[in-house]
C-alpha cells in the first residue's frame, strides 16, 4: 500500500500542501550592463570632458606649448653704442661694427654712399675688392665689415642696413688717417737774443710710440753734450708723443732750421730766427708803437663823437 502510493504520486503529481523549496537567485556578473542612470552620469562626463578641450584650444587657458606660436616676436633694433665710427690708420685693417638685437629672420647689408656701392649682404661679399669682408658669428648681434690695408679714400659713410619694411639703418663714418708729425709755432718762429728756445714736436696717428726722436739743426744732428751747453730734450710716450727742445740763452747762430724726424712717421721742419737787438730794447719799441695806435684810435673816436653831436642839433 505504501509503495503504490508512492508510485502514484510520482505519476499523477497534483496539489500539495507542503510549499517546495525556491532556488537562490543568479549571481550578478561583471559583463552585465549598469543601471541605466550610471550610463547617462557617464556620458554627461565624457561630453564635458570635450567642451572643455574645444573652448581651450579656441580662446581658453592655453595648452603647453601653445605660448611660442602666439607670442609676437620684437622687431629688430640696432644698438647704437656699440655701432659707432671709426678712425684707423692707414695700411691697417678697420673693423665697422653693427649690433642688431632681435634680428629673427631678417638679413644686415653693409653700403658705401661714396658711390652707393652694396659691399655686403649677411654673409655674403658683394664687392670685386677683396679688402671687403663681411664677418659674423653664430648667435652674436654683431654684423662687422672688415676693411684690410685700409686707404686715405675709404674716408666716408658706411650704411648698416636691416631688411625690415620699411628698413632701418645706422651710419658710421670712418676716417683713414695718417702718422702725422708737427713743429707748434711753426713754420716761423722769432724768438730774441738770449731767451729760451723751446721746440715743441707732435707725434700723432702712430700704431705705436716712436722709439726715439731726433732734432737736427741746419741738417746737423743736435748733440745734448756739446760744447754750446744748455741743451735739454724731454720725450713724452703716449698715443700723441711730444719731444720738446729746449735751448738756452738763444744767440743768432741758434737761427737756422730744424728738423723732428721721429722713429716711425714724416719729419718735421721750423725755421728759427733768433733777432739780435737786446730784449728790452725790442719791448721798449714795442710799447712805443702800442701807444702811438693807441692814441691814434683815441682820436678817431673823439672825432666821430664830435661829428655825431654836430648833427644832432
Amino acid at each position: 500500500m505504501k509503495w503504490s502510493q508512492i508510485v502514484s504520486v510520482r505519476r499523477h503529481p497534483g496539489p500539495s500542501t507542503t510549499p517546495l523549496p525556491t532556488q537562490p537567485p543568479p549571481p550578478l556578473h561583471l559583463h552585465q550592463s549598469p543601471p541605466s542612470h550610471l550610463a547617462n552620469h557617464g556620458l554627461v562626463v565624457v561630453l564635458t570632458l570635450f567642451v572643455l578641450s574645444l573652448l581651450s584650444s579656441v580662446g581658453g587657458e592655453p595648452t603647453p606649448g601653445s605660448e611660442e606660436t602666439t607670442t609676437t616676436s620684437p622687431p629688430p633694433q640696432i644698438d647704437v653704442t656699440h655701432s659707432t665710427d671709426v678712425t684707423a690708420l692707414a695700411e691697417t685693417q678697420a673693423i665697422l661694427n653693427c649690433r642688431v638685437h632681435n634680428i629673427n629672420n631678417k638679413t644686415v647689408s653693409w653700403i658705401r654712399h661714396r658711390d652707393i656701392h652694396l659691399l655686403t649682404v649677411g654673409r655674403y661679399t658683394y664687392t670685386s675688392d677683396q679688402r671687403f669682408r663681411a664677418l659674423h658669428e653664430e648667435d652674436s648681434d654683431d654684423w662687422i665689415l672688415r676693411i684690410s690695408y685700409v686707404q686715405p679714400r675709404d674716408t666716408g659713410m658706411y650704411e648698416c642696413q636691416v631688411s625690415t619694411t620699411p628698413p632701418i639703418s645706422h651710419f658710421i663714418q670712418l676716417k683713414v688717417v695718417k702718422p702725422h708729425t708737427s713743429i707748434l709755432g711753426g713754420p716761423d718762429m722769432y724768438l730774441n737774443r738770449g731767451s729760451t728756445i723751446n721746440l715743441t714736436c707732435v707725434v700723432e696717428f702712430s700704431p705705436e710710440p716712436p722709439d726715439y726722436v731726433y732734432w737736427n739743426h741746419n741738417n746737423q744732428l743736435i748733440s745734448y753734450d756739446s760744447s754750446r751747453g744748455g741743451v735739454t730734450v724731454i720725450l713724452e710716450k703716449g698715443d700723441l708723443t711730444t719731444s720738446s727742445l729746449l735751448i738756452q740763452k738763444a744767440r743768432p747762430s741758434d737761427s737756422g732750421r730744424y728738423h723732428c724726424s721721429p722713429s716711425n712717421a714724416a719729419p718735421a721742419n721750423i725755421t728759427l730766427h733768433v733777432l739780435k737787438e737786446h730784449p728790452q730794447a725790442m719791448q721798449h719799441g714795442g710799447h712805443d708803437t702800442l701807444t702811438s695806435s693807441s692814441r691814434g684810435t683815441v682820436l678817431a673816436l673823439l672825432l666821430i663823437l664830435a661829428a655825431l653831436h654836430v648833427f644832432r642839433f
